[in-house]
């Protein structure tokens, strides 16, 4: 009757709010760029909207097919996802692979995709390249499993970054074909971010962004230990100094005033800002070492926390378990409506 309680109440309130659905990979450890270019939105958006948000294990299987630590790995990202300020009872936090009325939507969803289209996705391409050895079917229908994510809450508003805005489209598009085919089922689901808290966080050596799984020593984790952060920042790449007072930045040199800006107080920031401006050549007043050693100190205060939150709540196995299933309950709710609409629809409905 408590949990019924608890769906219901979620239910009432959760109908006044537009729905935000969205999901990451547990394929490697949280890092800075997830952080401030999506955590950080997400937890200004579980007070304004109706938020899904899930660990897309099915997804992993696609490049992971190893599955020896991926238990351990759904319950990191979990962890990871609450110590950085998701709140359970705000939000639906579950399991992809808890909700099985994802994979009869992707069923469905899949007869209205077609060959073509899903080879000439980017993703797909960029796959195959790094993959060439296991081009699997997974891979290819990797937008429709993503589309029936989305569209099996309904959700309008999808928190995506420039790599995945085209697999978004291809919701869309999936959804208008549903809903021509076979009736008005699927509101059509649509980019959301807030665009003035954007950041893109370089990795530290200046070259593409912070990732999950390449060069590890240029990402700063979420999991990192104080003196590995400290090594890491110290290691990032600079140069001599700009050569004329209020020089242009070098893209690898803004990213460490955008990572200073993040973590650091304003004066430090304007400290290190009037340093550059006021440098040139023979007259170097920017000291880097001086700044990635502030920096550095600055970035432990921050990640510090979020870590050990995030290692407490992965010593606690049955509470993070007891989320997860808290989620699925919330999140089998919503997709269970919405599946039996689908089946009507289609015709898979024999009573």
């Amino acid at each position: 009757m408590a949990k019924n309680g608890i769906v219901i109440h979620y239910l009432r309130t959760a109908m006044e709010k537009e729905i935000v659905l969205s999901g990451i990979r547990p394929t490697g450890f949280l890092h800075l760029g997830n952080y401030f270019g999506a955590m950080r939105n997400y937890v200004r958006m579980q007070d304004e909207f109706n938020c899904y948000f899930f660990v897309a294990n099915w997804h992993s299987l696609t490049t992971h097919p190893d599955t020896k630590t991926l238990q351990e790995s759904v319950l990191r990202v979990v962890a990871e996802n609450i110590a950085c300020g998701l709140d359970p009872e705000k939000v639906s936090l579950y399991v992809q692979s808890d909700v099985p009325e994802i994979a009869e939507l992707y069923l469905y969803l899949n007869m209205l995709a077609y060959k073509g289209e899903l080879e000439k996705t980017t993703t797909f391409k960029d796959k195959v390249r790094m993959q060439p050895e296991n081009v699997n079917a997974g891979l290819l229908t990797y937008p429709v499993l993503q589309a029936a994510d989305i569209l099996i809450h309904r959700a309008v508003k999808v928190p995506v970054g420039k790599d995945q805005e085209q697999n978004l489209e291809m919701a869309r598009n999936f959804a208008e074909r549903f809903n021509h085919r076979y009736g008005e089922t699927f509101p059509l689901p649509y980019a959301f971010n807030y665009n003035s808290e954007l950041v893109k966080i370089m990795g530290l050596d200046g070259n593409g962004k912070m990732s999950k799984s390449e060069n590890q020593m240029t990402t700063l984790f979420l999991a990192d230990e104080d003196e590995l952060i400290r090594k890491k920042v110290m290691k990032a790449k600079t140069d001599q100094g700009p050569l004329t007072p209020n020089s242009v930045k070098p893209d690898y040199i803004q990213n460490l005033f955008t990572l200073m800006g993040l973590v650091s107080s304003a004066d430090t920031v304007k400290k290190f800002e009037d340093d550059f401006n006021n440098s040139s050549d023979g007259n170097c007043i920017i000291r880097y070492g001086d700044m990635k050693k502030q920096l550095a100190e600055d970035m432990v205060q921050f990640i510090n926390p979020i870590r050990n939150k995030a290692a407490d709540l992965q010593n606690n196995k049955d509470l993070l378990l007891k989320i997860i299933h808290q989620g699925a309950d919330k999140a089998r709710t919503s997709a269970s409506a919405t599946l039996t609409t689908v089946r009507k629809a289609v015709g898979m409905e024999y009573l």
